[in-house]
C-alpha cells in the first residue's frame, strides 16, 4: 500500500514537472513573440518617426519656397509697375516729340534762309562756296534718309562756319570783279567781316572791299607795307602781332 502511494507520488512529481516545464516553454514562447512584436512595432515607430521627421523637412522646405515664391512676385508686380509708368511716360515723350518736330521742321527752314540771307549781304568772303554749302543744306532738308537730328546739327554747324568768318584772320585766292568788264584773280584777306582786302599775284597792286558801294576800290601804293605783313601773318610766315587794316573804304572818303 505504501509502495503505491510512493508510485502515485513519483507519477505526480513527474507530470507536475512535465507541466511546470510545458508552460516554461509556453512562456518562453509567448515571451519571444512579444519581444519580437515589440522589436517590429519598435521600428514601425522609428520608421514613422524618419517619415514625420523628413515630412517636417519637406514643409519647411516648401513654406520656404512658398515664401521666396511671394517675394518674386511682389517684386515682379513692382516691376509691371513700373513699365507701366514707362511706358506711359514713353508715349507722353512722343508726342512731345511730334510736337518738338512740328515746330523743329520750319525752324531749320528759316536757318537756312536766314544764312542765305545773310550771305548774300555779307562781304564777299568765299561767297560762292558759302552759297554752294547753303544748297547742299536746302537738298538736304528734302533726303527722307537723313534724320531731323542730323539736319539740325548740319545746319548748327554751317552757322559755327559763318560765326568763325567774324572772328579769323584768313587767307585765299579768289577772283576780283574790278568792274563789270574786268576779273582778275588775287589774293584774298579777310579780318572777321571788319576788313577786306586783294592783293595782285604779283603783289603791285591792291584793293580794299567798300561795304557803302558794294565795290572793290583801288588802294594807294604806300598802303603796301602794311598789307604785306598781314599777308604774311595770315599765312603764317611771320608771328601774330598788331597790323593795320582798311575798314569798308569810301572812295568819295578817301
Amino acid at each position: 500500500m505504501n509502495i503505491m502511494k510512493s508510485s502515485l507520488a513519483f507519477v505526480a512529481i513527474g507530470l507536475s514537472v512535465n507541466t511546470a516545464a510545458s508552460t516554461l516553454d509556453s512562456a518562453r514562447a509567448i515571451e519571444s513573440q512579444i519581444n519580437q512584436s515589440a522589436a517590429q512595432s519598435q521600428g514601425r515607430i522609428d520608421q514613422s518617426a524618419e517619415a514625420s521627421l523628413s515630412m517636417r523637412a519637406e514643409i519647411e522646405a516648401l513654406r520656404e519656397e512658398v515664401k521666396n515664391l511671394t517675394v518674386y512676385r511682389d517684386h515682379l508686380a513692382r516691376l509691371v509697375d513700373s513699365q507701366e509708368g514707362e511706358k506711359s511716360s514713353l508715349k507722353e515723350q512722343i508726342a512731345g516729340i511730334q510736337e518738338t518736330r512740328q515746330g523743329v521742321v520750319p525752324l531749320m527752314y528759316q536757318m537756312i534762309d536766314g544764312l542765305k540771307t545773310l550771305i548774300e549781304t555779307d562781304k564777299p568772303i568765299k561767297r560762292d562756296q558759302r552759297l554752294a554749302r547753303i544748297a547742299k543744306l536746302e537738298f538736304m532738308m528734302a533726303q527722307a534718309d537723313i534724320s531731323d537730328a542730323e539736319k539740325y546739327r548740319r545746319i548748327l554747324e554751317a552757322y559755327q562756319i559763318e560765326m568763325d568768318y567774324g572772328t579769323k584772320l584768313g587767307l585765299y585766292q579768289g577772283k576780283v570783279a574790278l568792274s563789270p568788264s574786268e576779273s582778275i584773280q588775287a589774293d584774298l584777306l579777310y579780318l572777321g567781316r571788319v576788313a577786306f582786302v586783294a592783293r595782285s599775284l604779283d603783289g603791285q597792286r591792291y584793293w580794299a572791299w567798300n561795304d557803302s558801294t558794294s565795290q572793290w576800290q583801288a588802294l594807294e601804293a604806300n598802303v603796301g607795307t602794311d598789307l604785306d605783313k598781314a599777308y604774311a601773318m595770315a599765312s603764317k610766315q611771320i608771328a601774330p602781332g598788331l597790323i593795320s587794316l582798311p575798314v569798308s573804304v569810301n572812295v568819295e572818303g578817301q
